[in-house]
């Protein structure tokens, strides 16, 4: 398999979750200003929608959309315990995260990235964030992961974004549960050597 990345940028989400599950991934870096991958590519032609991730198969299928990619990753090593059973509340609580982390923290971020949104739009997407930040800080209480006290597809996705505040000077130190869950995971080996691979270690020091 294939996975087609920017570094740091989302797609480190899947690049984690295969780290963690043990899966051997053929890494394509795609530049997102020129829509080329690095073997020359278009990846238009991979992935219409122009970003990243998107996840070649070895059938030649293409996956797209990180919150899919990680639940499909983690499947395929039910034992590395990445995403509970399907069909259990549990696994329903996994997907829960997902679409709270996609749709009320990502995109959140959308007026801050490259500065393209004003400074009013900014300092909206920043309160929005750090009130999102606060509803975590208060789910992580007594928790070491966001599902209790086994690292899931969930937490790689957490741990991203807040690489992402960190690096637009959103500051989650006041947030003891969250400076505390992205201490943790930080520290965790198969993140370590994802953030190394993407040459995006000092994001996590």
């Amino acid at each position: 398999m294939k996975l087609y990345y920017a570094p740091g940028a989302c797609s480190l989400s899947p690049h984690i979750v295969a780290a963690e599950a043990g899966i051997a991934l053929e890494l394509e870096k795609v530049d997102l200003k020129t829509h080329k991958t690095e073997r020359g590519e278009d990846y238009y032609a991979v992935n219409p929608k122009g970003y990243v991730p998107a996840l070649r198969l070895d059938d030649g299928n293409v996956l797209t959309e990180g919150p899919a990619i990680v639940q499909y990753l983690a499947d395929l090593r039910p034992q590395a315990g990445l995403a509970p059973p399907n069909g259990t509340l549990e696994r329903y609580r996994l997907q829960e995260w997902l679409h709270f982390i996609g749709t009320e923290l990502h995109k959140q971020f959308a007026p801050i990235i490259g500065g393209k949104g004003s400074d009013a739009a900014q300092a909206e997407a920043r309160a929005k964030i750090a009130k999102r930040l606060e509803y975590i800080d208060g789910q992580l209480a007594g928790r070491d992961y966001l599902l209790g006290a086994t690292f899931s597809a969930a937490d790689a996705y957490l741990f991203v974004m807040l690489t992402w505040a960190r690096l637009f000077k959103i500051d989650f130190a006041s947030y003891a549960n969250v400076r505390g869950f992205f201490e943790r995971v930080a520290k965790r080996p198969k993140v370590q050597a994802a953030l190394k691979s993407e040459g995006v270690l000092e994001r996590a020091a």
